[in-house]
């Protein structure tokens, strides 16, 4: 049976926050990939909407979006996740996990994205109709002196 170690992070307030599921809740999430959208719900966390951001197997091997099924390969990087350059413009051979969640994930990452609950409670904002504000008159602007220009000094003489 799969079990997984779920790292929710909510953008809005900068927190994140760390469950494990396992049993048919887990196997709900398997044959997913890496930039879905999924219902909190169906994994019991709520109605909030998640976006599957990343994850990594139990060897610390990390998931990548450009790298198909859930296989693991050796792809020369030279930036994102799985690669940390020394110096610029390094490439190295790295070994990656491919973007599909598998039996073998350990861990999966997931960014809350705005729920459809808080924005159907929330009353549509009302701007009251008044009557037309006088435009106030900008004062005409002086305009500013410019800096005289240094000439170029002569070389060579």
């Amino acid at each position: 049976m799969a079990k997984f170690k779920l790292i929710i992070s909510d953008p809005a307030t900068g927190k994140s926050t760390a469950s494990e599921i396992e049993g048919s809740r887990a196997q709900a999430l398997i044959g997913r990939a890496l930039g879905e959208i999924i219902d909190g719900s169906a994994l019991g966390l709520g109605g909030n909407r998640m976006l599957i951001s990343g994850g990594c197997d139990k060897n610390g091997i990390p998931m990548r979006q450009d790298v198909h099924g859930g296989v693991k390969k050796h792809i020369v990087l030279s930036s994102g996740p799985g690669f940390r350059s020394t110096r610029h413009g390094e490439r190295k051979r790295k070994l990656v996990r491919g973007r599909t969640i598998t039996d073998e994930t350990y861990q999966i990452n997931f960014t809350l994205t705005k729920a459809q609950a808080e924005e159907a409670k929330r009353p549509p904002e009302v701007k009251p109709v008044s009557a037309a504000k006088p435009m106030a008159e900008k004062t005409p602007e002086k305009p500013k002196a410019k800096k005289a220009l240094k000439k170029p000094g002569k070389k060579g003489k």
